[in-house]
């Protein structure tokens, strides 16, 4: 199953951004510190074309320390790029941002070339907030749910530093399937679009290889590694009381237990990738599209062309 969202408003923001690129100095882009390579944006690598980029690892008190160094180093290592890891509530890191900006574009600075940059994001992954705390006051809205901010706000946190905040965006199709549940899962793609249980089962069979200790811990159950993803949904659904009529477990309650609990660390901190796990989703994703491209291809039928009438 293919998770896709990508709602009206998310057009108008990648026309803002392209149309805005042009006179902006830095873009900095907020990733999911949990799925840093799940939540960076491919259209926007073609949008901000060849601008000086700075990777923001936001929610990292959420994620795995371990492999938040990990992506750190990933994204420290490509040219024109810096990363900042950040838990947006606290104040003092956050404004580490805006000296790692005037490092990206140091010929940009004072009232004659003010510093203007765009912060990009997808939805839901903590732009509003981390602006917020910049500020110091309520700057721009925020909220647990995907797709708050509507419209570009422009934000001055110095007298020569311009922000500009736009919409959190995805991208029209998503190639990566795993970064689909992830997406999902961290709550950057709308609830009506993904069926819960299926995103939790997903959680659960990268979890229970990869952070069995969380999961026992957790839920004090024995034996992780000898449960699938749907015995142990089942399992928790029973030890944390989603029962209906007859006995049965609730497996729909018992999925959003598992999602609400992965999004608000009650199994301690998790990430869903790493770079080098990312890297072979994405291969096997291009080589996919690229054999369904070709599929398609294959059943559009030519045009017939009437012959041409003798005179």
């Amino acid at each position: 199953m293919a998770i896709q969202w990508f709602p009206g408003h998310m057009h108008l923001t990648r026309k803002a951004i392209g149309e805005r690129i042009k006179e902006i100095d830095v873009v900095i882009e907020m990733l999911d510190a949990r799925l840093p390579g799940s939540s960076a944006n491919p259209m926007l690598a073609e949008l901000i074309k060849g601008k000086p980029a700075l990777k923001i690892l936001s929610k990292q008190d959420l994620a795995d320390p371990s492999r938040t160094a990990l992506w750190l180093a990933h994204y420290n290592a490509l040219p024109g790029v810096s990363a900042l890891g950040l838990d947006t509530s606290n104040t003092s890191p956050a404004k580490a941002l805006i000296d790692a900006c005037r490092q990206l574009a140091p010929n940009r600075g004072g009232m004659v070339k003010p510093m203007r940059v765009l912060i990009c994001g997808i939805p839901n992954v903590g732009k509003s907030t981390l602006i917020n705390t910049l500020k110091g006051k309520r700057a721009a809205k925020t909220g647990d749910e995907a797709g708050v901010t509507k419209q570009e706000l422009r934000i001055a946190l110095e007298d020569d530093f311009y922000l500009y905040d736009t919409p959190g965006v995805l991208w029209p199709r998503i190639i990566v399937e795993q970064s689909g549940y992830n997406l999902a899962a961290s709550g950057a793609i709308g609830v009506n679009a993904f069926d819960q249980e299926v995103v939790a089962l997903e959680l659960l069979n990268y979890l229970i290889p990869h952070y069995p200790q969380a999961l026992a811990e957790r839920y004090k159950i024995d034996n992780i590694p000898g449960h699938t993803d749907e015995t142990l949904l089942e399992v928790i659904g029973r030890q944390r009381g989603a029962i209906q009529s007859g006995g049965r477990v609730n497996t729909t309650k018992a999925a959003h237990l598992v999602i609400h609990d992965f999004r608000a660390a009650a199994m301690g901190r998790i990430t869903l990738e790493t770079p080098e796990q990312f890297a072979l989703w994405l291969a096997e994703g291009k080589k996919a599209d690229a054999e369904r491209a070709v599929r398609k291809e294959a059943t559009v039928k030519p045009k017939k062309t009437r012959p041409k009438s003798s005179v």
